[in-house]
C-alpha cells in the first residue's frame, strides 16, 4: 500500500480529539507477501496445503506434471555428451594431424550448441515445482489440483505471518519529538487486547495535503494470534 493509500485509509474521518490524545489507526502488515505464478505450462500434480495453512521455507508449494520436459532434458544432455566425445575424437585426431581446422571447430561449436540446449532443458525442468522463499501460510489459492495451467498463471498468494509490522500515521508536528525506539501501545481491536511496540522507522516524507507523516513499528512479543490486516490504536506517550 503507498503512503498516499495509507493516509487515506487510516486518517479520513479521524477524531481531532484522538491525536489530542495520542492516539492514531493503526494496522498490521506483513512486509513477506507475494503472488507465485508459474513459468512453464503443465498440469499440476499437487498443492500440498490450503488456504490458512502454515509452511515452513524451502517447502513444495506446487509440483508439475513434467515428463515432457524430463524426457526433453535427458534427450539434451544425452546429445551433450555424445557432442563432448565427438569433440575429444576430434582433438585426438588434430595432434595426429588427420582432421582439418574447420572439422574441430565445427565439433567445438556442436559442444556449445548442445551445452546450451541442455542448460536450457534443465532450467525449465527445474520449475517443475516451487519451493516456499519463506516461512508463512496460505493467503488464497487461485487454482486446483490437476489443473492445467499456463505460463504467467496465478497460483496462489503467500504471506509471512511471523514477521508484522505495525503501519500508522501521525501528525506531522508529532516529528518534533517521535523517533525511532520511542515505546507505544497498540490496541488490537479484532482481538481486545494491549500490545507493547515501539517506533521502527520514520517517515521519508510527509503528506503535502493531510499534513500526515507515514511510521512504521514492531511489536515486541507478537503472538501466532496477530495476523495481517487487523488494526486498531496505536497509543503514543509524548510531547504533542
Amino acid at each position: 500500500m503507498s503512503e498516499r493509500a495509507l493516509c487515506l485509509a487510516l486518517c479520513l474521518a479521524l477524531p481531532l480529539a484522538a491525536h489530542a490524545e495520542g492516539r492514531v489507526r493503526a494496522q498490521l502488515v506483513s512486509p513477506n507477501q507475494t503472488t507465485l505464478s508459474t513459468e512453464i505450462a503443465a498440469r499440476l500434480a499437487e498443492l500440498p496445503f490450503r488456504e490458512g495453512q502454515a509452511f515452513k521455507a524451502g517447502d513444495t508449494l506446487a509440483s508439475f506434471d513434467c515428463a515432457l520436459f524430463t524426457a526433453q532434458r535427458d534427450k539434451a544432455e544425452a546429445l551433450e555428451e555424445l557432442a563432448r566425445q565427438g569433440l575429444e575424437t576430434a582433438n585426438k585426431l588434430r595432434e595426429r594431424g588427420m582432421n582439418s581446422d574447420m572439422e574441430w571447430h565445427q565439433a567445438k561449436a556442436k559442444l556449445k550448441e548442445t551445452a546450451a540446449d541442455a542448460q536450457a532443458a534443465r532450467a525449465t525442468s527445474s520449475r517443475c515445482a516451487i519451493s516456499a522463499p519463506f516461512d508463512g501460510r496460505v493467503a488464497r489459492l487461485g487454482v486446483a489440483q490437476y489443473q492445467f495451467v499456463t505460463a504467467g498463471t496465478p497460483l496462489m498468494e503467500i504471506v509471512d505471518t511471523r514477521k508484522l509490522e505495525v503501519q500508522a500515521v501521525v501528525p506531522s508536528h508529532w516529528l518534533a519529538w517521535l523517533r525511532a525506539g520511542h515505546a507505544f501501545t497498540l490496541r488490537v481491536d479484532e482481538l481486545g487486547r494491549d500490545y507493547r511496540a515501539h517506533v521502527a522507522r520514520l517517515a521519508a516524507r510527509i503528506d503535502a495535503v493531510s499534513q500526515m507523516a507515514p511510521v512504521v513499528g514492531e511489536i515486541e512479543n507478537p503472538g501466532s494470534e496477530l495476523l495481517p490486516g487487523m488494526s486498531g490504536w496505536a497509543t503514543f506517550r509524548g510531547k504533542r
